[in-house]
């Protein structure tokens, strides 16, 4: 809505280039009318990005998906992309592909971890595989700055939607864009 998980995607693309993989950034449907989204003071969505289809996720060796956090868990446009996906249950299409997930909130107890708890369970039911974060950026455990994130994946403080996200933030999106790339070449050797 205000371009903080835009503005972490790319920074996750770009670990996952450095990783080595091709990396192709999309965006969900917007299920919010355009009056209510003005009422948001909403910025205007990226028309160079593409709006994903549900059968393009089954074309991905692994999909990272970038979401804010509404009331602690994925909000309605993400849930209702999740929606569509009973073909790919039916199918097996989703099967052992790597998923992670990175996330903004408003503030440092705005759900982060129960979203991505959250939606471990629709992996878990297309039978994908949780690739989290870990520490492997040390940063992540940093005292000294207020900042987004965990062990499940990297994050960023949008607090009113004001807040960018920090080069603390940014790198930590890096760290776990190289990481997951490094996952997906393993599994698809």
């Amino acid at each position: 809505m205000y371009g903080h998980i835009e503005r972490m995607a790319m920074e996750v693309c770009a670990g996952v280039e450095a990783a080595g993989c091709e990396c192709r950034m999309f965006q969900v449907a917007e299920t919010l009318s355009s009056d209510v989204l003005n009422k948001m003071h909403a910025a205007e969505k990226n028309r160079q990005v593409p709006i994903i289809k549900v059968e393009q996720l089954a074309e991905a060796d692994g999909i990272i998906f970038g979401m804010p956090t509404r009331f602690g868990s994925a909000p309605a446009q993400m849930r209702a992309l999740f929606d569509q996906c009973g073909g790919h249950w039916r199918s097996n299409a989703l099967i052992g592909k790597p998923a992670g997930i990175f996330f903004s909130t408003g503030s440092l107890g705005g759900g982060q971890e129960t979203t991505a708890l959250t939606t471990v369970t629709f992996f878990t039911h297309l039978g994908m595989i949780f690739v989290p974060l870990g520490y492997k950026n040390k940063s992540l455990q940093n005292l000294d700055e207020a900042h987004g994130g965990s062990p499940y994946g990297s994050g960023t403080l949008a607090g009113d939607g004001s807040r960018q996200p920090t080069r603390l933030e940014l790198q930590l999106a890096q760290t776990q864009g190289n990481e997951f790339g490094k996952v997906v070449i393993k599994l698809t050797r």
